[in-house]
Formats: C-alpha cells, structure tokens, sequence
C-alpha cells in the first residue's frame, strides 16, 4: 500500500480500476471500497486537480487514467460531499483533448465510456447533448439509457437536483417533486 503523499502512475489507475475491479464495483461500490480509493489514491487526485502533467497525457491509457481519478474516484473518494464534484470541468476538459486525440479509440472497447462520463456528468445542455451521441455511437444500450436519463433531467432541469443538498444549492418545488420518485438521482 503506497503511502498518502505518493502520486499513482497512470498504469496503475488504470489496472486498479479496469482490470482489478468489475462493473459492479464502479457502479454499486461496497463500502469499504470508498475508504480504499481515498486512502490509495487521494493525493493522485490532489496532484491531478493541481495539474494534469504530460505523463497523464502521452498514451489513451495514461488519458484514460486521468480521466478515471478526476471524474470517478472523486465520487468514491468524496461520496456525499461537495468535493465529488469539485474536479468534474477538469475531467471534463481531459476527456474533451483526450476525444480530439482519439483517444477514446486507441483503448480497450469495455473502457471507452470512461471518456464519455465527463460528459454525462456536466450540468451543461450541450454537454449532455454530446453524451448521448458518443453514447450512441458506443451501441451499449444500458449506456446509452443512463445517457438519456441525464439529458432529460437536466433539460428538464437545468442542474441535477440530487447534487442540491451537497452543493448549497435550494430545490425548486418541481426539483422536490422529482426527488420524491424512488430512483430518480444518480
């Protein structure tokens, strides 16, 4: 176990999070692991979020990489806080020089959506616009289907109401409305 001032390479994101882990992990995390991401890789993600040096830009494995800490490993790292949030227009801009470089098809097919999640991720209409076409273009239909469900809360929104309470932000009485429907926040 590295010590909490070291800074992961992109190899090892990559093979702790694609080939260590399953699905079922990235999207219904037990919940020790939370407290293994954090402790693993909290100062990656602090280094990160100061910069993004060459080294997490110089292969799709390494842009991958800098994607998975900005945009997912804050969620586990910080679930139920502000700070899960803090490093999304990073992810974002990451994911957005990584899709000019093509990135996104120079790895492996089952680790492609990683590049796609910034952008279903942003509060940004045009934003989730792009979600779902690159989520098309993936042909997963569960992909594609938690694509469509973002865009629409946030054309119906503007803003994903779920993040609210971390965020400081008061819910509108259409926002609290759409909360009360079991499994409407992601």
């Amino acid at each position: 176990m590295r010590s909490d001032s070291d800074v992961a390479q992109p190899a090892e994101v990559v093979e702790f999070w694609c080939e260590l882990l399953s699905p079922e992990h990235w999207f219904s995390p037990p919940p020790q692991l939370d407290a293994h991401i954090r402790l693993r890789f909290a100062a990656t993600h602090l280094a990160l979020s100061r910069q993004v040096s060459d080294a997490w830009r110089e292969t799709p494995e390494a842009r991958l990489a800098a994607v998975i800490v900005l945009d997912q490993f804050a969620r586990n790292m910080y679930r139920c806080s502000p700070l899960a949030f803090a490093t999304d227009w990073i992810a974002l801009r990451e994911a957005r020089l990584a899709l000019e470089a093509g990135a996104d098809t120079k790895v492996a097919f089952g680790r492609r959506h990683f590049f796609y999640m910034p952008f279903e991720h942003s509060e940004d209409l045009a934003d989730q616009d792009r979600s779902v076409a690159l989520f098309k273009s993936l042909g997963d239909m569960r992909y594609l289907d938690y694509a469509l469900r973002h865009h629409a809360v946030i054309r119906d929104f503007g803003r994903f109401p779920h993040r609210n309470a971390y965020l400081g932000r008061e819910s509108t009485s259409e926002e609290l409305d759409y909360l009360a429907i079991p499994g409407s926040g992601f």
